[in-house]
């Protein structure tokens, strides 16, 4: 997993272009499709329709949103996109109460 996080002057949040490496083959669709259904996360990703996340997109929102979802054609069973994410809510606050929510229920706390 190889991350860069863009800093710009927006109002709040975090940009991360977000390249992942699997030990197997993957079909594209099929990453889509497990994120779509992940609890958090939203898809956003047509480029061509020029729908994918951008910073503005998180403002107040507790999700995070990922987007131009492709295969990377230089490295093999590699995967880039797009992540996008308010940083007071899912990178600080929220994010804090969803950590000790998932450490309760599996007992750790």
């Amino acid at each position: 997993l190889s991350t860069t996080c863009v800093r710009v002057p927006v109002l709040g949040g975090h940009s991360e272009s977000v390249n992942i490496s699997f030990e197997k083959e993957f079909e594209v669709s099929e990453v889509k499709n497990i994120l779509s259904k992940t609890e958090g996360v939203v898809v956003l990703d047509n480029p061509s329709e020029k729908i994918y996340p951008m910073p503005l997109t998180a403002h107040g929102k507790d999700e995070v949103f990922v987007g131009r979802i492709r295969r990377d054609e230089t490295f093999p069973n590699t995967l880039n996109c797009w992540i996008v994410a308010d940083n007071l809510r899912k990178g600080a606050a929220t994010n804090a109460v969803q950590i000790a929510e998932y450490l309760l229920k599996k007992n750790f706390l």
